[in-house]
């Protein structure tokens, strides 16, 4: 098996870090991409964990050298998605995680072409989702309100993906993830493949 891109998309709520962190043993070594930001650490953050932290002059340094997948300013201080590490991970021939948004998966695809594999990651009904983000208890009404409007624009993208994973059940989606993780990395890119039909053919 070799390294790979997998991309995790789906409404807040879903499942997504849950399903991973029941996974973890079963998909081999894999990279979870974690943002880079100006920003200084919070109390009990780590860095390379929580965020990448580096100073301004890095991060511009970096945006002239075209490291970034993508990047914003928020409250005077820069916010990114490194593309430094996905590589040394790739090269290590581990699997990237990418847990973004439907935006983010069209970056990604367009920047890291075909050795891109994509899951959509939901609940099975709208319904469900809402009593999942009332039930944790850890929003507001409004806050709420705005991820489940966010969640009907990002299902209608659905078809984008390569796989859909239903979260009715976290032991099923964990199943599925797995066989998404590991499928992944026997995917060849198009470079891949015309390698090894010429060392297959003995040219």
């Amino acid at each position: 098996m070799s390294s790979a891109i997998l991309v995790l998309s789906g409404p807040s709520g879903a499942g997504k870090s849950t399903i991973i962190d029941a996974a973890s043993s079963e998909i081999g070594e894999y990279y979870f991409s974690v943002s880079t930001t100006t920003r200084e650490p919070r109390e009990g953050e780590e860095d390379g964990k929580d965020y990448y932290f580096v100073s301004k002059e890095e991060f511009e340094a970096d945006i002239k050298a075209g490291n970034f997948l993508e990047y914003a300013t928020v409250h005077g201080n820069y916010y990114g998605t490194s593309l430094k590490p996905v590589r040394e991970a790739l090269a290590q021939g581990k699997l990237v995680i990418f847990d973004i948004d439907v935006q983010g998966h069209r970056l990604v695809r367009d920047a890291m072409g075909d050795i891109v594999v994509s899951a959509f990651i939901t609940p099975p009904t709208l319904s469900e989702l809402e009593n999942r983000l009332t039930s944790r208890g850890s929003d507001n009404i409004d806050v709420i309100n705005a991820r489940i409007e966010n969640a009907k624009d990002e299902i209608k993208a659905i078809d984008e993906y390569d796989y859909v994973i239903i979260n009715d059940s976290i032991d099923e989606a964990k199943r599925a993830f797995v066989a998404i993780a590991n499928a992944a990395r026997y995917k060849m890119s198009n470079a891949q493949s015309a390698k090894f039909v010429q060392e297959w053919l003995g040219n």
